[in-house]
């Protein structure tokens, strides 16, 4: 399976996979947040056949049916891409202040100007967890911010 990826200046990210069966597949990945599936035509690649454009939570849930793991390569991408921002992966341990309790409860983005942008569960992931999403032992929490930010959430989620 051949996967390339090409910026479009602009616009964002597409993403080209070649199947076992020669059909192409891609993802448009607007700067916006919009998606768009596009299946290209087998017999002339550079024309597309249909276009199926998707809201954020709809990509999330297709992403998410299709038990995808790349939420993590792509904030590890957007790392390399931009200087300065860190991603780290925390855990959510026994007997952490938090264990039980919200993310709203850490008011970690208004103390640390980090933000929380997805919880591995599991092998699940749950993208952009909302402010009454509650943390279990074994969660992995996906932090991104600046070196300090990210270092203050892991002191909030380990010391409270």
């Amino acid at each position: 399976m051949d996967l390339e990826r090409t910026k479009l200046p602009g616009i964002g990210l597409q993403h080209v996979m070649t199947t076992a069966r020669g059909r192409q597949l891609g993802v448009i990945s607007h700067r916006t947040g919009r998606r768009d599936l596009v299946i290209y035509d087998k017999e002339d690649p550079d024309s597309c056949i249909a276009t199926v454009a998707l809201t954020v939570e709809e990509a999330n849930a297709i992403a998410e049916l299709l038990g995808t793991g790349r939420v993590l390569e792509h904030l590890a991408e957007l790392q390399r891409q931009v200087g300065g921002l860190n991603t780290e992966q925390l855990p959510i341990t026994p007997g952490s202040p938090y264990d039980g309790r919200t993310l709203g409860d850490t008011r970690a983005r208004t103390r640390t100007s980090a933000s929380i942008v997805a919880v591995v569960r599991q092998d699940r992931i749950i993208p952009s967890p909302t402010p009454d999403f509650t943390f279990a032992p074994g969660d992995t929490v996906v932090v991104v911010g600046t070196a300090e930010g990210t270092t203050a959430v892991a002191r909030i989620l380990t010391d409270g």
